[in-house]
């Protein structure tokens, strides 16, 4: 069947950011989602779309931009909708955070939202749905054409570590120190349609694919295709899903200028009559799990001869062959503060610095509600 491509004429961007709902006397993950949606959803005039859904927990908001044309203006949507939200998170006792995971809650206690399509997740899943207390940072990028966004899925595969090495917010599970940057990751990895996307030659093959998906009830529609990066056919992008929840919006704006930057480069190229290079798969997986564990302290492999570089040193030099392009998207700022988060370190390294320092759990994520309250990284 056919898939339509509502194309994009520009490199727009939408930005969507999973908070977490804290109690603000135990820390802990707790429901409330489902009362606040509702008194926002009554309060908009009649067909008014709202910039605040649900998610898979009721311990869980997501905010969503409209279609925004820098990431300036998709950073103070953002802020916009904390602001709009934050009155009733107040007056429920609630804290607000945004990390990959939260440092000790228990997955078991999470309530599933009341959505059809949840409930029928977790009923087909079972066990691998229930360990979605995780959190993450979508950034979509306007495309042309369906064909393109396949050539940019597979060339932006490449650059899954230096997303996840840059975002990653996850060190903690359920009390304990998992030893990796990012676990939300690999916890995410568990549903058997996340992970690296598949690569594809076009966008016939996509939309084979997805019709024998459906044909084999493996998936119900395209939206539970939970690919690290994926084409969206509705929104005319390509969505960027690798990320962790990230606690400041300086930093959502970072992975938001690499993603605009590098989807606009490689509109470029495309029209040049340039092919997009392809990754090895087993490079792709490789480079992930390389950046899951170290973050930026990995070295990402280049070739097949086995040659590695270091990933801090690749986005370094990334970000000095995208500043051209970051300067004609009107991002230049953001797209830099991609060292200004090296050299203060991504908010795994932030994390555990609470707990060498003497701090407890509680401590780290009363760190991460103030990094999101103040939009600043905690000083050292």
């Amino acid at each position: 069947m056919p898939i339509e491509f509502s194309s994009s004429p520009r490199p727009t961007l939408g930005v969507e950011v999973e908070l977490e709902l804290v109690d603000r006397e135990t820390r802990e993950l707790v429901s409330g989602a489902h009362e606040i949606l509702t008194e926002i959803a009554q309060a908009l005039p009649d067909g008014e779309p709202g910039k605040a859904k649900a998610e898979l927990l009721q311990s869980t908001i997501e905010i969503i931009t409209g279609i925004c044309h820098t990431v300036r203006e998709a950073k103070h949507d953002l802020a916009a909708s904390l602001d709009d939200l934050r009155p009733y998170t107040d007056r429920d006792g609630l804290l607000l955070m945004c990390s990959g995971t939260h440092p000790f809650s228990d997955p078991a206690t999470q309530v599933i939202s009341p959505d059809p399509r949840y409930q029928r997740l977790v009923d087909e899943m079972q066990w691998p749905a229930r360990q979605m207390q995780i959190f993450g940072i979508h950034v979509h990028v306007g495309v042309r054409s369906g064909e393109k966004a396949i050539a940019m899925v597979n060339a932006l595969s490449a650059y899954i570590p230096h997303f996840l090495a840059l975002s990653a917010s996850s060190p903690y599970w359920m009390g304990h120190d998992t030893g990796l940057a990012s676990c939300r990751s690999k916890v995410f990895e568990g549903l058997p349609t996340a992970g690296p996307p598949w690569q594809l030659t076009g966008w016939a093959q996509f939309e084979r694919l997805m019709d024998t998906l459906i044909a084999a009830r493996s998936i119900s529609s395209i939206r539970e295709v939970w690919w690290d990066i994926r084409p969206h056919p509705g929104f005319g992008t390509v969505e960027l899903r690798i990320c962790d929840g990230i606690p400041t919006l300086r930093e959502i704006g970072v992975v938001a200028a690499l993603g605009q930057c590098l989807v606009q480069r490689f509109d470029t190229l495309l029209d040049r009559g340039y092919s997009l290079p392809t990754p090895r798969a087993w490079l792709v997986r490789e480079n992930k799990w390389r950046a899951a564990r170290y973050g930026l302290d990995a070295a990402i492999v280049v070739d097949e001869a086995g040659t590695t570089v270091s990933l801090r040193e690749a986005i370094a030099e990334l970000v000095e062959d995208l500043m051209p392009v970051a300067m004609r998207l009107d991002c230049s700022e953001e797209l830099h503060g991609a060292v200004d988060v090296m050299e203060r370190g991504p908010s795994y390294i932030r994390q555990r610095e609470v707990v060498a320092g003497g701090g407890s759990l509680r401590d780290v994520v009363d760190s991460l509600v103030e990094e999101l309250r103040t939009d600043r990284p905690a000083s050292r």
